[in-house]
């Protein structure tokens, strides 16, 4: 049988309503079509990729093989049945057509790449990377091969050869996102103990990309790495033989040709203790020599990034009483000098910035804006002042009446928490079927996985970040995301702002009162929050009963076991009577800097440790509970909520390595034995999902 096609302008309106996602249209189209072109081997190929897309697999296959029919060497049509057998789940009979279509084209570099995902997906990363290795040589500049590459490379624990297949990517295509995506993710666990060429730069594109990767995630490995750099060795060098003051103007020079540094100043904590006492030094010499120092672009450049650094830590780092005398002087200083009508020196703006935030001066509103200084005031002026704007734009649910609830918005209004600049997000939105998909959650309800619209309530969003994220990975979710404290949501709505996101509604209320809404969720997501309840059950029973029947809830808890060492550390203060002040956390965590107490080296490793509000939930938190499995067992059953899975990707897989049944990742006894023998394991918390099925 030949193939009798339309003629080829007839075909490109088709294939132009496939390419802009018009389904439906190039579905009825091009059936209207067949009916003067019957055999047109094109139209069913058509045909059949509309109704993939459109999730209708078989009636997909059915044209394919139609197609075949009229063109049994048609290699594209064998391509289009692997991808809509991956996507109906049959992986083997995807592979078959992928292998069939090389056969028929033996150059056909993406069904070598897609026959690779499929294998990787099966877990099979070794024959995965040899698949991506022969779409390369088809196709030399093949930058998604070279990404899917590194993900099985990182996949067999190569980590260096994944980064390297990863920036093959990005020589190819400098504005891959989703290659910057997943080197961010291999730096999240890694410590370099050598160099590797051009990964400071790729890094620098990370956060200049700003919302790839959230920076603290990348901020260890990033730190090693800058340690190889000459003018860090040459930093330290002066640091442990007491020089930096002699130096000081040619260190700080120095440390400005080092931009990466500067960067990651700039955007989040540096929670690296030997950095911290170079920039605790440098900020006292650059106060105590202020006269001295010439106003050099290099300097003002180090200092802004020191300011902006000292900002987000919340001004963590130990000031001694020279500091705050000559701090003193200096703020009487510029003071007088606006007052008088003139304008201080930017070096004297930002050393003060570097010790205190400038929206705290009365005189703040006064300041000319220059390119020296416009970064510090934007975030340490202009963006407070807009915060304050936004907080009589919060709608307000009820007044926070119970008590612990009143303290607990007390904290959090002082200490919004945390202070973030940037995040990673989701580079495309999924469907809430997808996300159950690959998050491996165990429905006992399937209705979840209809629903295309998900109203998802965030119980507890802070400043932000995880509204933000479940925006990002959701396709068309509506969001309801509130929490007690006014300044945390209006962080979070500044942001969400600042992002272009309008699938959020942020509303200041507390978890007990949600019953006055009168709203039922789809999703409801509550991660470290209640846990800092008077009574957790009493919230959990609350999100329980605003919870669609079916629907999914994520609940993120702290363990009893992996915290042992905090709690040790919270009877420390006690018993010391050490308060909550800035002052008092600044003195205590001195302490637990220069001690050797396995307890308090441990807490160094948190990244928590390295900024005052976040230290402050850490270890001097007014309320806080701590669970077992066997209680998480308990308090479901109480609920009548059904346990679908840990959301944990890096220790469900060590725990699959010993529990190899098919239901032991949603069996909790198994958990307990596993924590039982892995004690740290949920030092970030138990972050699971269950489901209300009645």
């Amino acid at each position: 049988m030949k193939s009798q096609d339309p003629p080829s302008e007839q075909l490109q309106v088709l294939v132009n309503l496939l390419t802009q996602k018009r389904l439906k249209q190039a579905l009825f189209e091009s059936s209207q079509m067949l009916e003067e072109f019957p055999n047109s081997v094109i139209l069913f190929n058509i045909i059949g990729a509309s109704n993939a897309g459109l999730k209708q697999y078989d009636v997909a296959l059915e044209n394919y093989k139609k197609a075949l029919e009229i063109k049994p060497d048609y290699a594209e049509v064998y391509f289009n049945m692997g991808v809509a057998l991956k996507d109906k789940g049959d992986l083997n009979a995807a592979i078959d057509c992928y292998k069939q279509a090389i056969i028929i084209k033996p150059n056909y570099a993406a069904a070598y790449n897609n026959m690779g995902n499929i294998l990787r997906d099966k877990g099979n990363p070794e024959a995965a990377i040899d698949c991506y290795k022969q779409a390369i040589i088809i196709k030399p500049n093949y930058a998604v091969a070279y990404n899917n590459m590194g993900s099985a490379q990182k996949d067999t624990g190569n980590q260096e050869a994944a980064i390297i297949s990863y920036k093959k990517a990005l020589k190819i295509r400098p504005d891959y996102d989703g290659a910057y995506k997943n080197i961010g993710s291999i730096l999240k666990n890694v410590v370099f103990t050598r160099p590797i060429s051009g990964l400071q730069e790729v890094i620098s594109s990370i956060i200049d990309r700003k919302n790839i990767v959230k920076p603290q995630d990348i901020c260890q490995a990033t730190i090693s790495l800058l340690r190889f750099e000459p003018v860090v060795k040459d930093l330290f060098k002066k640091y442990f033989l007491s020089e930096l003051n002699q130096s000081l103007v040619g260190v700080v020079s120095n440390l400005s040709d080092t931009p990466l540094l500067l960067k990651l100043m700039s955007v989040c904590p540096i929670s690296d203790l030997e950095f911290e006492a170079i920039f605790t030094d440098i900020r006292t010499a650059l106060l105590i020599s202020m006269i001295k120092i010439k106003n050099s672009p290099e300097v003002l450049q180090f200092q802004s990034a020191l300011a902006l650094q000292c900002f987000t830590n919340e001004y963590v780092y130990n000031q001694n009483d020279k500091e705050t005398l000559a701090l003193a002087e200096l703020e009487a200083e510029v003071a007088e000098d606006i007052f008088k009508g003139g304008q201080p020196r930017s070096q004297s703006i930002l050393c003060l910035a570097s010790y205190k935030a400038l929206h705290e001066y009365k005189w703040c509103d006064l300041l000319v804006l220059n390119s020296s200084i416009k970064e510090v005031v934007t975030r340490q002026i202009f963006e407070p002042k807009q915060e304050s704007l936004l907080k009589a734009k919060i709608l307000v649910l009820e007044e926070i009446s119970n008590k612990v609830s009143s303290k607990v918005r007390e904290q959090y209004e002082v200490s919004p928490y945390p202070r973030w600049i940037n995040t990673g997000l989701s580079l495309k939105p999924e469907t809430l079927s997808n996300k159950t998909k690959k998050l491996k959650l165990k429905l006992f309800n399937d209705s979840i996985n209809d629903i295309d619209s998900p109203n998802i309530l965030i119980a507890g969003c802070g400043t932000g970040q995880h509204s933000i994220l479940v925006a990002s990975k959701i396709k068309n979710a509506k969001i309801l995301a509130i929490d007690l404290s006014l300044s945390s949501l209006a962080y979070a709505k500044r942001k969400t702002e600042e992002l272009g996101i309008q699938n959020i509604d942020y509303m200041q209320a507390d978890i007990l009162d949600l019953g006055k809404l009168d709203r039922k969720f789809d999703i409801i997501q509550s991660s470290g929050v209640l846990h800092h309840m008077d009574d957790p059950m009493a919230g959990w029973r609350s999100l329980y009963d605003c919870l669609e029947v079916g629907g999914l809830m994520k609940i993120g808890l702290y363990s009893e076991l992996a915290r042992q060492h905090i709690v040790r550390m919270q009877s420390e203060i006690m018993q010391l009577g050490i308060g909550s002040s800035d002052i008092e956390m600044r003195s205590f965590r001195r302490d637990v800097i220069s001690s050797n107490e396995d307890h308090h080296i441990r807490i160094r490793w948190s990244n928590n440790f390295y900024t005052l509000s976040e230290l402050r939930d850490l270890l001097f938190h007014v309320q806080e509970h701590r669970f077992t499995i066997p209680q998480l067992k308990d308090s479901l059953s109480e609920l009548d909520l059904k346990f679908c899975g840990f959301e944990a990707d890096t220790i469900v897989r060590d725990f699959k390595l010993k529990n190899t049944g098919a239901n032991d990742p949603y069996n909790l006894e198994k958990w307990h034995s596993y924590e039982q023998a892995n004690p740290n394991a949920f030092i970030a918390m138990y972050q699971f999902w269950c489901q209300k099925v009645a």
